[in-house]
């Protein structure tokens, strides 16, 4: 058996948790639904462990540790913050993290019915995080560069989708082509979560609760994140989110577009895989790509 293969079950993490943090092995275990790269298991009522499982390296789990703990207390939205560090081991060869539980429906299994507080939530929680970064910030890799370099993964994602399920190619194109001409982001790099979708959020009581996983957390263009307006915002709260960040040119619009058309793709794409059986696939992510993609062509 391979370590990506090794089975994660609740006995294993309540063996490990005995023998490197024995304080909270008594506390219940739960599995999360979900996780890919990472297996999520609740902790009692206000923790969670986070399992290193697909990712070939600890790099995400090793960036969260160091950067979420300085990003956590000026957000105003709750976030998972480590509490303690488990180490590779003989049991386990892998890196795991004990940090705090984010309560709330993620919102591939939710809804957002308050469209108005999602939107100024949204761009409340937007405008505390892009602050300038500092030089030791980790630096964007394949997330967060100008759309112009990503055209090979929005073609990949466009024509591995069913056409009938895209509906119109050309207006899809042209949203993309308008992100690719756009002017590229000249302001300093700023922090950015990187990888907003409907599975990175948590929602209550019809609006967002909630930001998890920043494993994809970089200093650059704040674009990445606004097109979660498109993402994220049930039709007709666009407007008003980039009203109250009041910080996004046109040019930065127009690049956050196209990358919401990408990552609507993206969605519709996993959604397929998880319809046909796929390994990975989600298929509740392809109804949520659908409507973000809807959203974005109609520039609402």
């Amino acid at each position: 058996m391979t370590d990506t293969e090794i089975e994660i079950t609740a006995d294993l993490v309540r063996d490990l948790l005995q023998e490197q943090h024995p304080d909270l092995a008594g506390l219940a275990i739960r599995e999360v639904a979900g996780g890919w790269g990472n297996q999520m298991w609740r902790l009692g009522d206000e923790l969670a462990v986070r399992m290193q499982r697909m990712d070939p390296t600890p790099e995400l789990q090793l960036k969260e540790r160091r950067w979420l703990p300085v990003l956590a207390p000026r957000l105003p939205l709750p976030v998972p913050t480590p509490v303690r560090f488990g180490e590779p081991s003989e049991r386990f060869p892998k890196h795991w993290t004990v940090m705090t539980w984010v309560p709330g429906e993620p919102l591939d299994h939710g809804s957002i019915s308050r469209g108005a507080h999602a939107a100024d939530t949204l761009a409340s929680f937007l405008r505390a995080l892009h602050v300038e970064a500092p030089a030791e910030a980790p630096a964007s890799s394949h997330f967060g560069a100008h759309p112009k370099r990503c055209t090979g993964g929005f073609e990949q994602f466009l024509q591995a989708i069913d056409p009938d399920a895209v509906g119109d190619v050309h207006a899809v194109r042209a949203v993309w082509a308008d992100a690719v001409a756009a002017p590229e982001w000249e302001g300093p790099s700023v922090w950015v979560h990187g990888d907003l979708h409907p599975a990175n959020v948590v929602v209550s009581d019809g609006t967002l609760s909630g930001v998890i996983d920043f494993g994809d957390l970089f200093a650059g263009d704040p674009a990445w994140d606004l097109s979660a307006a498109w993402v994220l915002l049930p039709a007709g709260a666009t407007a008003r989110f980039f009203d109250a960040y009041a910080n996004a040119d046109e040019a930065a619009i127009r690049r956050a577009r196209g990358l919401a058309a990408m990552k609507s793709l993206f969605l519709m794409l996993m959604g397929q895989n998880g319809d046909r059986g796929l390994p990975g696939g989600k298929p509740n992510w392809g109804p949520a790509g659908r409507a973000a993609l809807d959203r974005v062509l109609k520039g609402v």
